[in-house]
């Protein structure tokens, strides 16, 4: 039987979603142990041209959604990125996976080969759905949940690979 691309988006963008709202988790019940305002992390830097935390969340949110809605055409919501505290991200988290589990399977499977355009500024990106997926989409999304994952880790938040492999579905 052969995978669907449903299989290659929801699934594994659910759980690292999942995953990374329970790092959140881990980081609220930490900072309440340690007296440090969990807000405050969300300015969290790796370095000065990195995005902080809480840009990070957004995107690894962004890159799911915008994924399904480019392959389905199904609108996906859209977010003000006014998130200041870590209870707006995981509502944010927790909208994104609604979306995601409101997409008909039969939206994503067979765009395979649907034309993806992504517009930056300075040029485009044009792919085809399932090279979109595995070549742009996942590796997006994965590269802002470690990078979430190690500013929390870098934070002091006792985390491991286990907490952001997260739980099967």
């Amino acid at each position: 039987m052969a995978t669907e691309l449903y299989d290659l988006t929801v699934p594994p963008f659910s759980r690292g979603l999942r995953a990374l709202s329970g790092l959140l988790d881990k980081a609220v019940a930490h900072a309440k142990e340690t007296g440090v305002d969990p807000d405050s992390w969300l300015s969290l830097r790796i370095i000065d041209d990195m995005n902080p935390l809480v840009k990070q969340v957004q995107t690894a949110c962004d890159s799911p959604k915008l994924c399904l809605a480019r392959l389905s055409g199904v609108a996906a919501p859209v977010n003000d990125d006014s998130e200041t505290t870590i209870a707006e991200l995981q509502q944010r988290i927790a909208d994104t996976l609604a979306y995601l589990a409101s997409v008909p399977r039969d939206k994503v499977d067979g765009q395979e080969g649907k034309e993806v355009t992504l517009t930056f500024p300075g040029g485009e990106m044009k792919f085809l759905g399932q090279p979109y997926v595995t070549g742009f989409a996942m590796p997006n999304f994965y590269f802002h949940l470690t990078t979430a994952y190690d500013l929390l880790r870098g934070a002091g938040v006792p985390i491991g690979k286990r907490d952001y492999m997260g739980a099967p579905s």
